[in-house]
This record gives structure tokens, sequence and C-alpha cells, in this order.
């Protein structure tokens, strides 16, 4: 199941507000260019952002992801109308035949279990044509981000049109490496509510990472510094080797 952050309208709702500076996708429409990819697949597209401003430069964008509620948002932005949108979980995704692949932000460590995470990159080899590539981002475990997942480095206050002030912060749960749980907490000033939204990310190391990339015939090409958190974040290239003969 989505978190809550994604799947309840009213955090849905909010998310492009508190998620505002999307500079991060820039690499990600340089990698598009770069790759040549005139069919990109977003796993995990959440409220549409990056599906969006692929489908108005003229590339067949698909966006997937298990939450209704992301892509309530997503289907009312500009470009929307222009993007295959799917409701469903990674693990689930057709055979598509596209050229990309791409998982920003977090999504790759929401996959926690083994064997959710083998069977998304099963997926992902189906849906991605022979000599194709997946491309993802993952967080550095070794600089061990969630320390500062607290409310004393996370508090803001935003003004949201309609919605009054709302108060929100980041509180981390339990660390049981390589797993992390922490809470995003949502105070409404207009009706004085509260919402929660608990997650869990898997913090891969780099062995681990191309191990099961390998098992799901993808051959890892190079791996990159995230530009926008050097020395935080890595940005792996996998291309798709032809499925083995049975």
């Amino acid at each position: 199941m989505p978190d809550p952050i994604f799947a309840d309208p009213r955090l849905a709702r909010l998310y492009d507000v508190v998620d505002d500076d999307r500079s991060d996708l820039d690499v990600y429409l340089e990698i598009v260019g770069e790759l040549k990819a005139s069919t990109v697949l977003d796993v995990g597209c959440g409220t549409g952002t990056l599906a969006c401003e692929l489908a108005l430069r003229g590339i067949e964008a698909i966006g997937v992801d298990p939450a209704g509620a992301s892509l309530d948002v997503a289907r009312r932005k500009p470009g929307a109308e222009r993007v295959r949108w799917i409701h469903g979980d990674a693990p689930s995704i057709p055979p598509l035949g596209v050229n990309l692949a791409l998982m920003t932000g977090n999504v790759a460590q929401v996959f926690v279990g083994d064997v959710e995470w083998r069977d998304t990159l099963t997926a992902l080899r189906s849906a991605v044509r022979e000599g194709g590539w997946l491309v993802f981002e993952t967080r550095n475990p070794e600089r061990r981000a969630w320390e500062r997942w607290t409310k004393e480095h996370t508090y803001r206050e935003l003004d949201v049109p309609g919605g009054g002030r709302v108060l929100t912060w980041i509180e981390l749960t339990d660390v049981q490496e390589p797993l992390v749980s922490f809470r995003h907490v949502f105070r409404f000033s207009q009706d004085d509510s509260e919402l929660v939204s608990d997650s869990t990310l898997r913090f891969r190391g780099h062995d681990e990472i191309v191990a099961t990339l390998d098992e799901a015939d993808f051959q890892v090409r190079s791996v990159r510094d995230a530009p926008d958190r050097p020395g935080l974040e890595f940005v792996y290239f996998a291309q798709s080797e032809p499925a083995p003969s049975r």
C-alpha cells in the first residue's frame, strides 16, 4: 500500500506545495536527451511533474503509481492528456517496450523487501526493450542522511492557497539498517487538524544493487553523483541485456 503522503487526497493535493523545488528533475530531462529516449516510463510518478514535462517536450511518457490520489493530481496538470497513466504497483507493470525507465527521488528505496525489489526489477526488465535503459537514484548509506530527519532540521511553515497555513516536519521513528523509518507530520491551522504519514526506506549498498540488477539481466554501465546532492546520492545507469535462452 502506498504511504498516506501519496494516497491520502488531502496530502496528495499538498505534495507539490511541500516539495516545491523540483530542480532535481532537471538531470533526468538531460538524461532522456543523452540516451535519445523517445519512450519513457516514470515509475512511482506521484503527482506527475516529470511525466507531464516529458510529454510537453514530445516524449511518449507513461506514468505508473499505486496511489490513486496522486494520479488524480497528475491528471490535472498541463500535458497530462498526453501521458498514459497506469494505476498500479511497479511489479505489475506490463511489457511496454520503452527506451528508458526512470525512478527518481526515493522511489527505488521504497521497495524494502528482497522479493519486492526483485519482482520490481524483473517487471522493469520486461517493460524495457532490449538495449534499453533503467536509470534511478539512491541515497549513499555511508552518509547517514537520516540523522538529520528531525523536527529541528525539517520544520517548515507553508501558506497553502485555499488551505491556510500548514506546519510540517519529519520525525525519525526507527533505524534498523538497512531500513530507516520516519514520519511526516502535517498540522493544519485552518481546522487545527493533524495528519501523519509513516514511511520506510531501504538503504542498499553498491554491491547489493549491482548484484540484484545483474540477476534481473541489467548491466550497470555507470554510476554518477547526483548533481543536486553530490556525495549524498548516486544515479545508476543500467542497460538491459538480451534475455537468456531457456
